[in-house]
């Protein structure tokens, strides 16, 4: 084989290895929304944990979004954990919000050969430019998937084997 053909070849390769490693991620839909407006989250988890099933998704809700009204899941429990805000936020009527919703759980059965969808509505904070960290963890029959950790400056998500999932702020719209 040419020289050439063997990079073709190796950078081929590189491309399916990258692909792979993408798709085994707990990823959000849509990764930029406009600040200040309402948002629909869908995060996808790709399978289970070597092997074992999904048993627990458990998705931690960054502050200063509010009005979180996540979506049942068919045989799947579901729990909304709230809790006091870091900081209160105005709730546009002239008051102030204090308590939120700061984690959402769906506990079910997802074998490891099937994808699903976990989805709610929230609306966004008022930060344009900021980037939100979306915490998720997969807890399976046989281990767990942690899907926390936040890019240093100068990395990116790629450099990280369970990276967390993130929504950028865009202006408003």
């Amino acid at each position: 084989m040419t020289r050439s053909r063997l990079r073709a070849a190796a950078a081929v390769l590189g491309l399916l290895g990258f692909a792979g490693t993408a798709f085994a991620h707990a990823t959000i839909e849509t990764k930029q929304a406009p600040a200040d407006s309402y948002y629909k989250l869908v995060m996808r988890v790709p399978h289970g944990c070597d092997g074992s099933p999904t048993l627990k998704v458990r998705i931690q809700i960054p502050d200063g979004v509010t009005g979180v009204k996540p979506q049942p899941k068919a045989g799947w429990k579901l729990e909304i954990v709230k809790g006091k805000l870091a900081q209160p936020v105005p709730d546009g009527h002239g008051g102030q919000i204090t308590e939120g919703v700061k984690e959402v759980i769906w506990t079910g059965q997802l074998p490891d050969e099937y994808y699903d969808e976990f989805a709610m509505r929230m609306k966004l904070p008022d930060r344009p430019g900021e980037t939100l960290n979306f915490p998720t963890v997969q807890e399976c029959k046989k281990g767990f998937a942690r899907w926390i950790e936040v890019p240093e400056a100068g990395k990116s998500m790629e450099d990280y084997a369970h990276p967390v999932p993130q929504v950028k702020l865009l202006p408003k719209s």
